[in-house]
């Protein structure tokens, strides 16, 4: 079934909508190349930058297969910064939207990945595409409070705080966000992807989130944080409280449209619109991949 899923997946992408068999093709010349091939391989993601992809990695492969595997997510983020904009990339994973931010369009970015695997990905990641003086990486989670925390250490891109039951796991440095952005400038962006912990990340984060210098946030609310007994309504309202509201964008009109609620994966929460919609109007157009496909 997951691998139906992913050919779904595949087959509906936007960028894949002219060429769906192409899409196809390139998930089982992949699946044949892991095979073959047990070494990592560098492919081009934008035309500015690269990424590292190997055999189980399933993030990375995702945007393989379709270009930007969050597709008007991560075009929204490379139509809206502008290079030494400050971004937050919580939940960074192995980088794709750090790299996409520090890579592509010169802004800084700090990443934040608690998994020390991963967090190799990551600076792996950052080495190719020589970001070291754009990114500021850091081996830790957020959290309300400055503590530790053990996270499952196994599950690739759903690694996340662990429960009571779950005992694959490793202990993790905890902060605050407005801890490390005590001594940094204000970010004009945050990416929050922490597999339902977005509650207590935000809780960390309130003097971050009433500057009015941020902007956007995108936030994955899937219903995850009832694992840990929050309701994800009450980010919603939080959010809308500090006056954010929420949007779909459409990287091939570039358009935003305001939405009642937030969606079942990311969500995009804006404030200041004029601002957005001026900068999003006038951002350059970026070549995806090896293909044709432009944002």
């Amino acid at each position: 079934m997951k691998t139906l899923n992913v050919l779904k997946f595949i087959y509906n992408h936007p960028f894949n909508s002219e060429n769906k068999i192409g899409g196809l093709l390139k998930f089982f010349k992949w699946q044949i190349n892991c095979r073959l091939n047990p070494y990592p391989i560098l492919y081009p993601y934008t035309e500015n930058s690269k990424f590292i992809i190997w055999k189980g990695l399933t993030g990375a492969t995702g945007n393989l297969y379709c270009g930007l595997m969050e597709y008007d997510d991560m075009a929204f983020l490379l139509h809206f910064l502008r290079p030494n904009d400050l971004f937050i990339d919580i939940g960074a994973n192995v980088g794709a939207y750090t790299i996409l931010a520090s890579s592509e369009i010169n802004a800084k970015t700090i990443a934040i990945e608690p998994v020390p695997s991963t967090f190799k990905n990551l600076m792996d990641n950052i080495l190719i595409n020589q970001m070291h003086e754009k990114v500021k990486a850091l081996n830790i989670g957020l959290g309300s409070k400055n503590g530790k925390l053990k996270f499952t250490k196994s599950l690739d891109t759903v690694n996340h705080v662990a429960t009571q039951n779950e005992t694959d796991t490793i202990e993790v440095d905890i902060k605050t966000l407005d801890t490390i952005l005590s001594t940094e400038p204000s970010p004009i962006l945050l990416k929050i992807d922490v597999e339902g912990f977005e509650t207590e990340v935000l809780n960390g984060a309130e003097k971050t989130l009433s500057n009015i210098s941020l902007k956007a946030i995108i936030i994955e609310l899937n219903g995850s944080g009832q694992r840990y007994g929050y309701d994800e309504n009450q980010i919603h309202n939080k959010l809308i409280e500090l006056g954010f509201k929420t949007f779909n964008y459409n990287p091939k009109t570039r358009q935003l449209k305001e939405i009642e609620t937030f969606g079942t994966h990311n969500t995009i929460y804006l404030r200041d619109k004029e601002f957005i919609e001026e900068r999003i109007k006038s951002a350059r157009q970026i070549k995806i991949g090896s293909t044709q496909h432009r944002v």
